[in-house]
């Protein structure tokens, strides 16, 4: 399971090396693509393929399950981890999430997140702040 929060940055080639603690789960070559709410996704390959599949089953004639296939699929790129563990991320990707030097690295159960660090901490701060609604209304689906 990929989680915790971990900072890192940039280097000048714009690679981005993946916690020590968590390499070894993601693998050698991982899926990197577009997120929600402006944080890119990183998906180890056996996660992505379920992923894909699932996004390939959806109705293509209702416009939001196209719209939300092309935003996952359209951005995806392969990358590997070359041998320091760092990943290379294409400039549309770092443009999308904004991601210029600072960059956190979050786990979230079978996926990574990547954020620009200030972007994180507004996100984190404001999710903090209605955990106790976020709470409701998952023990309301049976979830909590």
């Amino acid at each position: 399971m990929l989680i915790g929060e971990y900072k890192h940055t940039l280097d000048p080639k714009k690679r981005l090396a993946v916690p020590s603690k968590i390499r070894k789960e993601l693998g050698e070559r991982a899926v990197l693509t577009r997120g929600l709410e402006n944080c890119l996704f990183v998906f180890p390959m056996k996660e992505w393929e379920l992923v894909a599949e699932k996004l390939s089953a959806l109705p293509m004639g209702q416009k939001d399950s196209r719209g939300f296939a092309r935003l996952l699929l359209s951005g995806a790129a392969e990358v590997e981890l070359d041998q320091l563990g760092r990943i290379l991320i294409p400039e549309n990707l770092r443009d999308y999430a904004g991601l210029q030097k600072a960059v956190m690295v979050v786990g979230v159960g079978k996926r990574l997140e990547l954020w620009d660090d200030a972007k994180w901490a507004a996100y984190k701060k404001d999710i903090e702040k209605n955990g106790d609604q976020l709470a409701e209304k998952l023990g309301e689906v049976g979830m909590i």
